[in-house]
C-alpha cells in the first residue's frame, strides 16, 4: 500500500530527519534513486540527450545532481535554469560532470529545440510547496515538455500539479513517471493530478519514522487480495450473504438485470429482488438463481443495494427511507442519491453502514456546488461528502476515491476508460453490495469493489473496449488472479 502525506507534514518530516543527517545526505539519498529511475527510464544512457527543467527549489538541485550523475556515465546533459535563483553546489556538480546549463528566457526557441531533441526530460521545475497555476518561463517549458517526444520523469511531483489537493490550475507537466520521495503527495492519486503523473514510483529516503499517520492510501492489488472474503468451508448461502436488490423499474428495467449480475458474479449468497413484476421477470430471465418478491425494505437480507433505475417518485422516496431504516448495511446510488439531494431520505445519524456511491455530477448535487467545482478538487469534495452524511462516500470517475470520517481517504489504483460505458455504474454497486453482504466493512467494501471492478474491464476482453455486460465475465476472473497465492480461496 502506498500512503500520502501532506504537504505540511512532509517538510516536518524532512526538517526532523536533515537535524539527524550530514548536510546535503537527504538530498544526495533522492538524487541517486531519481537518476537509477532516469537511467532505468532510457533504452541507454551513454550517449543520451537529457534536458534537465530546473527551478528554484530543492527540486532543481535533486535534477541537477541527478543530471551529472548520468553525465559522469556518458550523458548528454543539458540544464535549462528557469528559476530566479539555481542550487549552486547542484550546478557546480552538473559542469563538473561534463553537464552544460543555460537560462531559457532569452532564448526560449532554442530551448524548445532542446526538449524536441531530447531522449529524456527531467521536471524539476517547482517541488511540493507550489501554489497556483505556472508562470513563464515555467509554463511555456511544460508546454513543451508536453509537446516532447520523449518520456517525462517528474522530481516528487509534477510542476503545476497542487500536491495536497491534485489541483491543476493552468499549465502543468504531463510525466511519464514521477519519482516520489518520501512519502506519496495526495495530488499524485487524485484527478486531475493523477493524470499528470504517470507511473508514481515511491523512493524511501528515510521519513518513515517521522510521518504520522497518512492522509490517503492508495490499494494496490495485493492489499485487496488480503481484503476480500474467501469462500469457507462451512459456507452456505446465508453465511456468503444474502443481498436485497431495490433497482430497476419499468423505464430502466436494465439497471435491475445489471446490478444483480454484479452481485452474483463476486460471489453472493443469495440475491433477494425486489421489484414490480415485469422488471422481475427480466431479472429472473437472466438470473433464474436469484429470488424475486415485492417490494419491501422489510425483507431479510444481510445488506440493500438501491437506486440505479429506481424512480426519484413518492413511492420510491417512501422506500428509500424504509431500507435506511433498517438495521443493516445500505448502498445507495444513482435515484436514490437524487433522492437524497431532495431531501427526499436522509443517511445521516444510521447506526448501520451506509456507502454512496455518486460520479462527480451526483457528489454536486448532494453538496450543492457545481460539477466542474467537484472535478478540479476531487479529494476534498469527497471528504466533504463524506463529513456531511457521516457515512462512507465512492466517488466514481477517472480516479474512485472512497472517503470515511476518521479514516484516510482510499484511492483506487485499478481504473480504466473501459468502465466509461452505460451500465457499468450499476454493475459496481452489486459487486459493492455483495461485498457488504459478505460482511466487509463499508470502506473496504468500497475499495474491493473499485479495484475489482476494474480489474474485471480489463479481463473482460483482453483490453479491448467492453460493454456493461462484459464485465459479468471479468469478476470472476478478476477475483481469481487477485486471490492467487491465497491457499484460502483453493480449498
Amino acid at each position: 500500500m502506498r500512503r500520502a502525506h501532506t504537504v505540511e507534514v512532509v517538510r516536518a518530516a524532512e526538517g526532523a530527519l536533515m537535524a539527524r543527517l550530514p548536510d546535503g545526505a537527504l538530498m544526495a539519498r533522492a538524487a541517486t534513486a531519481l537518476e537509477v529511475v532516469c537511467a532505468r527510464t532510457l533504452p541507454r544512457v551513454y550517449g543520451a540527450r537529457v534536458v534537465l527543467l530546473v527551478g528554484s527549489g530543492d527540486n532543481g538541485g535533486d535534477a541537477l545532481y541527478a543530471g551529472a550523475g548520468l553525465a559522469r556515465r556518458g550523458a548528454q546533459v543539458t540544464a535549462l535554469l528557469a528559476g530566479s535563483k539555481t542550487h549552486e553546489a547542484g550546478l557546480a556538480a552538473l559542469r563538473a560532470a561534463g553537464g552544460r546549463a543555460r537560462r531559457p528566457d532569452g532564448e526560449p526557441e532554442r530551448a524548445e529545440r532542446a526538449i524536441r531533441a531530447a531522449d529524456l526530460v527531467v521536471d524539476g521545475l517547482v517541488g511540493i510547496g507550489g501554489r497556483g497555476g505556472l508562470r513563464p518561463p515555467h509554463a511555456r517549458l511544460a508546454a513543451s515538455a508536453r509537446g516532447a517526444a520523449a518520456p517525462v520523469v517528474a522530481v516528487d511531483l509534477p510542476s503545476g500539479v497542487d500536491a495536497d489537493t491534485g489541483q491543476v490550475e493552468g499549465e502543468a507537466v504531463r510525466a511519464d513517471v514521477t519519482v516520489c520521495f518520501g512519502t506519496g503527495k495526495p495530488g499524485l492519486f487524485a484527478d486531475p493530478g493523477a493524470g499528470y503523473a504517470g507511473r508514481v514510483a515511491m523512493v524511501d529516503i528515510g521519513l518513515g519514522p517521522d510521518l504520522p499517520a497518512p492522509v490517503l492510501e492508495a490499494f494496490d492489488d495485493a492489499d485487496v487480495a488480503a481484503l476480500l472474503p474467501a469462500p469457507g468451508r462451512d459456507d452456505d448461502k446465508y453465511r456468503r450473504g444474502v443481498l436485497g436488490v431495490a433497482a430497476g423499474a419499468d423505464a430502466y428495467p436494465g439497471a435491475a438485470v445489471l446490478c444483480t449480475g454484479g452481485a452474483l458474479r463476486t460471489g453472493t449468497g443469495m440475491v433477494r429482488y425486489l421489484g414490480g413484476e415485469s422488471v422481475a421477470s427480466r431479472v429472473l430471465d437472466r438470473w433464474p438463481e436469484a429470488v424475486v418478491g415485492r417490494a419491501d425494505p422489510g425483507a431479510r437480507v444481510a445488506a440493500w443495494v438501491i437506486g440505479p433505475g429506481r424512480g426519484t417518485d413518492g413511492r420510491a422516496a417512501e422506500e428509500l427511507r424504509g431500507v435506511f431504516a433498517s438495521e443493516v448495511p445500505v448502498l445507495a446510488d444513482a435515484d436514490a442519491l437524487t433522492l437524497i439531494a431532495h431531501e427526499g431520505a436522509d443517511p445521516a445519524g444510521r447506526e448501520a453502514p451506509t456507502l454512496l456511491t455518486p460520479h462527480a455530477g451526483e457528489l454536486a448535487r448532494l453538496l450543492g456546488t457545481d460539477r466542474a467545482d467537484v472535478e478540479a478538487r476531487r479529494l476534498e469534495h469527497v471528504e466533504r461528502a463524506a463529513g456531511r452524511f457521516g457515512c462512507t462516500v465512492l466517488l466514481k470517475g477517472s480516479t474512485t476515491l472512497v472517503a470515511t470520517p476518521g479514516r484516510p481517504v482510499a484511492a483506487a489504483t485499478a481504473g480504466t476508460p473501459l468502465l466509461a460505458s452505460a451500465g457499468s455504474g450499476d454493475v459496481l454497486a452489486g459487486i459493492a453490495g455483495s461485498l457488504l453482504a459478505a460482511g466487509l466493512p463499508a470502506h473496504e467494501a468500497a475499495v474491493c469493489a473499485a479495484h475489482v471492478h476494474g480489474r474485471a474491464a480489463t479481463e473482460a476482453r483482453g483490453g479491448a473496449p467492453i460493454s456493461a455486460t462484459d464485465l459479468w465475465e471479468g469478476i470472476p476472473k478478476a477475483l481469481l488472479n487477485l486471490a492467487e497465492g491465497r491457499d484460502d480461496w483453493r480449498r
